[in-house]
C-alpha cells in the first residue's frame, strides 16, 4: 500500500474530498496524460485511468480536464488495476501558458507543484529576459521559484551572471551546478523534501533531463547535445509524467519549451516586476501604458534610473503581450457566447416544430 501522503496529498486536498461518499469513491493522483488514458498513483500503486463519459460531456476547456499532479476523485474496478476519473479536484497551484496553437486558451504545465525549478543555461542560451517570464508564469501560478544555473563546467563568468541574475530579479533561492560532472546538486537535494512536488522547466537544451537524471541516480530520460551554433536543443522529453525521486520528493518532468506565452499572468507580473506596480499606483492615468503618457511615474522613475532601460524594456514587452491576449480572449468569449445562444434558439426551434405536428 502507497501512503497517499507521501504523494502530495494533504488536508487542502482532504477538505475537497470530504463530502464524496467514501464506499463508493477514492483518489489518487495523475501521473502522466496519454492520447486516450492516464496513469494514476492510488494507494493500491500505479493503474491506469479513463475520464468518465458525463465528465468529459460537461467539461468546456480542456485545461478543466485531469492534468498531470492533479488529484482525481475515481472508482475502482477489475481488481483495483483499473479506475474511472469522475471529477478533478480543486488545483492549490498550477503552472499554466497559452496554448501553442492559434486558439486562445490556456495549456496547464503541470498540478499542485510546490516548488519549480526554473532552469538557465550559462552557455549562449543564458537569457535574462527568458527569465523573467518564466518568473511570471511560476508566481501567477502561486508556486515558489528556485533559479537554476546549469552548465558551470562552460561558464567563465559565473560570478557576473549570477550578480545579474539576482540584481535583475531579485530572486532569493538560486543554485549554480553542473548536472553533467554532477557538481551542485546537493544544494539542490537540500530543497527537495519528502511528500513536495517539484518540477524543472526551462527552454530546450538547459540540460533538465540531465539534471533529472542526476537526480534519480540513473539515465531514466534521454538527453541530446545542443547545437554548438546557437546553444539550443531539441526536446529530450515528450510528455509530461511524475516520477518519484529516491529523497521523497514528486517530480514533474516537462518538455523543454521552445514558447511560454503568459496566461492572466497580472499577478505574475507584478510580483516578478514588483517595483513597476510601486509606481504605477502613482500614474497620473489609471489605464496609463507607461509608454508615452504624461504623468507617468514608470517612466519618470526610467529617467531618474531608478529602473534599469532593459528591464523595463522586457516589462512593456510582456505587458503588451498580456494585455493583447486578453483583448483576444474576451473576443473569443463573445464568439463563443454568440454560438450557444445560436445553438439554444435552434433547438428550441426545432422543439417547436415537433410539438406543433
Amino acid at each position: 500500500m502507497i501512503n497517499l501522503n507521501s504523494l502530495g496529498w494533504n488536508n487542502f486536498f482532504n477538505d475537497s474530498f470530504k463530502n464524496f461518499d467514501k464506499e463508493r469513491y477514492t483518489r489518487g493522483r495523475i501521473s502522466a496524460e496519454n492520447k486516450t488514458n492516464y496513469l494514476v498513483f492510488t494507494e493500491s500503486g500505479e493503474i491506469i485511468g479513463e475520464v468518465s463519459g458525463r465528465y468529459l460531456f460537461e467539461t468546456e476547456r480542456q485545461s478543466d480536464l485531469p492534468k498531470v499532479g492533479d488529484w482525481v476523485v475515481i472508482t475502482l474496478f477489475n481488481n483495483n488495476e483499473l479506475a474511472v476519473i469522475h471529477q478533478t479536484l480543486p488545483r492549490r497551484t498550477k503552472l499554466s501558458r497559452k496554448s501553442t496553437d492559434k486558439k486562445i486558451d490556456e495549456q496547464i504545465i503541470a498540478a499542485n507543484v510546490d516548488l519549480a525549478f526554473i532552469v538557465q543555461s550559462l552557455d549562449d542560451n543564458f537569457n535574462i529576459n527568458r527569465l523573467e517570464r518564466y518568473l511570471s508564469v511560476v508566481y501567477q501560478g502561486g508556486v515558489k521559484p528556485v533559479v537554476v544555473l546549469n552548465k558551470t563546467d562552460l561558464c567563465n563568468d559565473l560570478e557576473v551572471k549570477v550578480s545579474l541574475v539576482k540584481e535583475r530579479t531579485g530572486i532569493e533561492n538560486l543554485v549554480s551546478v553542473s548536472a553533467l560532472n554532477r557538481e551542485g546538486l546537493d544544494e539542490i537535494i537540500k530543497l527537495i523534501e519528502p511528500g513536495l512536488t517539484i518540477v524543472f522547466i526551462g527552454s530546450s537544451g538547459v540540460g533538465k533531463s540531465t539534471l533529472i537524471n542526476a537526480l534519480l541516480g540513473y539515465d531514466r530520460f534521454a538527453t541530446n547535445e545542443v547545437r554548438e551554433q546557437d546553444s539550443r536543443g531539441k526536446h529530450t522529453t515528450t510528455r509530461r509524467e511524475m516520477v518519484l525521486l529516491p529523497s521523497g520528493g514528486i517530480l514533474i518532468d516537462t518538455p523543454g519549451m521552445r514558447e511560454l506565452g503568459l496566461w492572466n499572468a497580472a499577478e505574475g507580473l507584478s510580483q516578478t516586476f514588483s517595483e513597476f506596480s510601486e509606481f504605477a499606483e502613482q500614474c497620473k492615468y489609471a489605464d496609463c501604458t507607461h509608454v508615452h503618457e504624461a504623468g507617468c511615474a514608470v517612466l519618470d522613475a526610467l529617467s531618474r534610473g531608478e529602473i534599469s532601460k532593459q528591464r523595463y524594456e522586457n516589462y512593456i514587452k510582456l505587458l503588451k503581450e498580456m494585455k493583447y491576449l486578453e483583448s483576444k480572449q474576451n473576443i473569443s468569449a463573445q464568439i463563443e457566447e454568440k454560438r450557444k445562444w445560436k445553438s439554444i434558439h435552434k433547438e428550441l426551434k426545432n422543439f417547436n416544430k415537433k410539438n406543433k405536428q
